[in-house]
């Protein structure tokens, strides 16, 4: 009965979002509060009322941490991305079959990632269907190639989502990233013959080269990216991989004349700039010390520190603002901050809501107690299971912070008590959350509506069914060879 007690907070979080009674801010909202309240009533071990009040401070640090990637993003891109001048020539459709896929590709593999990776909260949709238009394919492909856009979440929204789970998990950051890539590679290796498949079905094809050339891409793509996060950080590894990577895609793809080449970098000066200017800032020893220690806050152990000026949430939004002032559009900065607060203050205060509760379950000794029931009941095979219970958190609740939040410490708990790897245990867990939240409720309505496909949303869950099963496969597969001691 004390086992169901403490798992209250997360059926009432799954519960309000899957019966549509709430949004996932009020379910977030009421899965804290009833966190807290359990936390104080029956918990295992002493939390009382000045331990609520660490738990609660600490979360919503945690949580203010990751507010300027997500608002700074999608400020940058909102302006950063606005078509210029010479923009309409580019958006002609494609002719010729070669033309036609190269951009199919370009755009699920390459852009909608970058775009996503800026930004988060699906915004990479938006890239990729803008690009998958000019194709002229069926609604229902539109939908799933639009979605395509996701594939490379780990990074998404300046890397925050891997921030917020190494602090619940008390790991580096850029390990989490470098050990959860590995899950990365093999959903790659299982998702591109779909592609393949769909792009047929939508009579975009291609021949055995093509398909080569796409693999090719994509080795290259992660293999970069991976190494920007060894290099990098989680932050910007995929903005300073991909960026360079969709400049060469570009010139090798279009060709383009001296005028179309000069427009296009012009368009692209703004990420160049703030990309160069990240990664200096991150490579010269003594500017990221100096910018590392101004202003650093550091107010709790173990959790992430804030240093204003070498944040990358900072250095988008004085992007974003510089941006807008070069070229001549300061007033209209006013309404881009009331859009991009519009768009991402559900994210925001989600994350703030759900640290608070991973803070309090963790703290009080709960997500602990819920692990070890676990190991007792199902011994070492518990881990299996991570998969199918962060997933569907990860699904419902469009995020992999939900899951974190309600999940990490407890399994954190369970693969120290079994003996398991502790690293691959956590990857698999940020991952099973994060890679099922491509398939949830809020990203599918948010295609149907951009695509003017209201209402379709049971079309486009048949259209990723595949890419959802296998993503699950590799998710189980993962999470036996964990249990059997193979990795």
């Amino acid at each position: 009965m004390l086992y169901l007690l403490w798992s209250l907070p997360a059926i009432i979080v799954i519960g309000l979002i899957a019966t549509g009674r709430a949004d996932v801010l009020r379910a977030a909202l009421a899965g804290a509060l009833a966190a807290l309240a359990i936390a104080l009533l029956a918990a295992p071990r002493h939390f009382q009322g000045a331990e609520a009040a660490t738990a609660i401070l600490r979360g919503g640090w945690i949580g203010w941490v990751v507010v300027p990637y997500i608002l700074g993003g999608v400020l940058f891109w909102q302006i950063a991305s606005r078509p210029g001048e010479g923009a309409d020539a580019a958006e002609a459709a494609p002719g010729g079959a070669r033309a036609r896929r190269r951009l199919l590709f370009a755009a699920c593999f390459l852009v909608g990632p970058f775009a996503e990776s800026a930004t988060g909260f699906g915004v990479g949709i938006i890239g990729t269907m803008a690009l998958v238009r000019r194709l002229n394919v069926r609604k229902r492909h539109l939908l799933a190639f639009s979605l395509l856009s996701q594939t490379l979440i780990l990074w998404g929204a300046m890397g925050s989502g891997v921030i917020v789970g190494a602090a619940f998990a008390g790991a580096d950051p850029t390990r989490l990233a470098l050990h959860s890539s590995i899950i990365v590679v093999a959903l790659h290796i299982a998702w591109l013959p779909l592609f393949w498949r769909l792009a047929a079905a939508a009579g975009v094809t291609a021949g055995w080269r093509e398909h080569a050339g796409e693999a090719a891409w994509i080795a290259a793509g992660l293999a970069a990216a991976i190494g920007a996060t060894a290099w990098l950080g989680p932050e910007i590894a995929l903005l300073a991989a991909y960026g360079p990577l969709i400049v060469l895609r570009f010139l090798a793809d279009q060709r383009p004349g001296r005028r179309r080449l000069v427009e296009g970098l012009w368009r692209m000066l703004p990420f160049a700039v703030l990309i160069g200017g990240l990664v200096l800032s991150r490579t010269l020893p003594f500017l990221r010390h100096m910018l590392a220690e101004a202003g650093r806050m550091a107010p709790f152990a173990d959790a992430p520190a804030w240093s204003p000026l070498l944040h990358a949430g900072t250095w988008l939004v004085v992007g974003g603002l510089a941006t807008a002032l070069l070229r001549g559009d300061g007033p209209t900065l006013p309404g881009e901050m009331r859009a991009a607060w519009r768009t991402g203050r559900l994210a925001v205060l989600s994350i703030i809501l759900f640290s608070m509760m991973a803070e309090v379950l963790s703290l009080s000794g709960i997500a602990a107690a819920l692990a070890q029931g676990l190991f007792l009941a199902l011994g070492q095979w518990a881990v299996v299971m991570t998969p199918l219970v962060a997933g569907t958190f990860g699904a419902i609740t469009n995020s992999g912070n939900a899951a974190n939040g309600l999940l990490m410490a407890s399994q954190v708990t369970l693969a120290a008590t079994a003996g398991l790897n502790l690293a691959a245990a956590v990857a698999l867990q940020h991952m099973s959350g994060l890679s099922m939240s491509m398939f949830s409720p809020v990203r599918m309505a948010i295609v149907c509506s951009l695509a003017g496909a209201t209402g379709r949303e049971r079309e486009a869950y048949r259209m990723m069914l595949p890419f959802a099963a296998a993503a699950l496969l590799v998710l189980f597969g993962a999470a036996l060879l964990i249990a059997l001691r193979l990795i």
